[in-house]
């Protein structure tokens, strides 16, 4: 077993590290796609557009974690930015689709495999559960709800609702104050390298990095590829 300190506390990311933010997302945009008949407008198939939104959608967050990007600007650009892509310009058209799927897309119910198993493990194991997420607030909580998570979670951060996001470090010092934790106390498991893994031992927390799709990376540090490796930890 791995020594992780005096660790009490455990805080989740949420997108893609327990909700299946791209299962959840694709199927939401894979309606949309053909709802808005967009296999002729941008004269694609719905893989090259899902893969061109995904490009697109990562470098806006990208942005957004640095504040480079306001809120409103990242819903309003995502679309636009790739229908353009395509050569395809419909302003309106683009919003209308960002706004439905804001609408639809939280209330997908498909979690990271494993997920329930582990959280039922930790929380049995006395570990206090959090979730800390930088996404907007309006959606996040739909989320845990739709998809049965709240019920494992004693404070659930919000970064919108704070003034702060992932990585920077007063998030993580707001979080400790809220859960009444001390920093040492602290782990973060998160699939995001830059905000949730930079970020956590930036502000001094032991980290996990969940990376379940194999792809390259430079961490040297913990990591599982299942959530359920947590078990062999923690």
């Amino acid at each position: 077993m791995v020594y992780l300190g005096d660790i009490k506390h455990i805080f989740f990311d949420l997108d893609d590290t327990l909700w299946d933010f791209e299962s959840n997302s694709r199927c939401v945009l894979e309606e949309l796609f053909n709802e808005f008949g967009l296999a002729a407008k941008l004269k694609t198939d719905f893989h090259t557009f899902h893969t061109a939104y995904k490009k697109v959608n990562a470098g806006l967050w990208s942005d957004y974690y640095q504040k480079r990007l306001t809120k409103e600007e990242l819903r309003d650009k995502r679309f636009d930015c790739t229908f353009r892509d395509f050569g395809y310009e419909a302003y309106r058209e683009s919003i209308n689709v960002s706004e439905l799927y804001l609408q639809r897309s939280p209330h997908g119910k498909q979690l990271k495999a494993n997920c329930l198993d582990v959280l039922q493990y930790l929380s049995a194991g006395g570990y206090e559960l959090h979730v800390i997420t930088n996404g907007f607030k309006e959606v996040q909580q739909v989320k845990m709800n739709s998809s049965g998570l709240n019920p494992y979670f004693r404070t659930v951060i919000i970064s919108e609702e704070h003034g702060y996001i992932k990585p920077d470090p007063a998030i993580f010092r707001i979080a400790e104050r809220l859960s009444g934790a001390r920093t040492s106390e602290c782990l973060i498991v998160g699939d995001n390298l830059e905000s949730d893994i930079a970020g956590g031992e930036g502000a001094g927390w032991k980290t996990i990095y969940f990376n379940d799709t194999d792809k390259k990376h430079r961490h040297h540090g913990l990591s599982v590829m299942d959530l359920i490796e947590l078990k062999t930890i923690l």
